[in-house]
């Protein structure tokens, strides 16, 4: 009798695959295809998303985005603009927390698919109540390096482990600090390699080992989404170079909080008048 066989890995020419072996061994961040690989990506797990968010951060995504809505210190004229929001999670937080306005904005529709059907959800809980705040949530499709804004249109932009999934994170933080107005506050929630060694190593065989197993598994992934991941962390900037994009691009008064012993930073910038 025959020995079973492993699962095949997808291959190039599987349309669902999005990454590569190849692509993933250089850097992702140069991929001249990157765009494309990217929306691939989240079309093919926006209906695993939040459970694989939940899962494998062992819930603490939501206090990461919680954490961001504090920093920002939204007040209840503020209107925001929450770039690369997926399925609206950290959105909905701006909404509860008093803002006047909330745009959602994101280039992968099937990921807005599922942000607006929340939205609608709230609004059929409630047909004959005043609106909640949920409810009056604006979703756009859109790219985040090219805004589909005016000027000084809101007081905070925010996105959430977004940044290092644009092709060009500096024209991106330009586009944001142009729809701010002066003063206003921009909040990037991003991952980072913690800085202690032990707690590094730890996060490290998680995030390279452990997670892409268990969350393709979950998913049934295909598109190379969860191997993704650990690369472009590794690969892209880390929080004091993203402190430094953000100063050469016209914000001020940078703070930085560290979250969960350095596996999430999130940083701060106030748009320069």
């Amino acid at each position: 009798m025959p020995a079973p066989q492993a699962p095949a890995t997808p291959q190039p020419s599987d349309p669902a695959t999005a990454w590569t072996p190849a692509d993933l061994s250089a850097d992702v961040h140069r991929d001249a295809a990157k765009p494309d690989k990217v929306r691939r990506m989240f079309a093919a797990i926006a209906g695993s998303y939040d459970l694989n968010n939940r899962v494998h951060s062992f819930g603490r995504d939501q206090a990461w985005r919680r954490a961001a809505v504090r920093l920002a210190a939204v007040g209840p004229r503020d209107h925001v603009l929450d770039c690369a929001c997926g399925t609206g999670d950290l959105t909905r937080l701006f909404a509860a927390a008093g803002a006047a306005r909330v745009v959602g904005l994101d280039f992968t529709q099937e990921m807005l698919d599922i942000a607006c059907r929340k939205r609608e959800e709230v609004r059929a809980a409630q047909p004959k109540a005043p609106p909640s705040p949920l409810a009056t949530i604006e979703y756009r499709l859109g790219d985040a390096m090219a805004l589909p804004f005016d000027d000084a249109s809101f007081d905070i932009v925010s996105i959430a482990f977004g940044l290092r999934n644009v092709a060009d994170p500096a024209a991106a933080v330009g586009e944001f600090r142009r729809v701010l107005r002066p003063g206003g506050r921009l909040v990037v929630l991003e991952f980072d390699r913690p800085r202690n060694p032990v707690v590094r190593w730890v996060s490290d065989f998680y995030t390279k080992v452990v997670m892409p197993r268990t969350a393709t598994l979950l998913s049934r992934d295909r598109s190379g989404a969860y191997r993704y991941l650990p690369k472009s962390v590794e690969t892209f900037l880390d929080r004091d170079q993203v402190a430094s994009l953000l100063t050469a691009r016209g914000f001020a008064h940078i703070r930085q909080s560290v979250l969960s012993l350095g596996v999430c930073v999130a940083t701060v910038g106030v748009r320069a008048g």
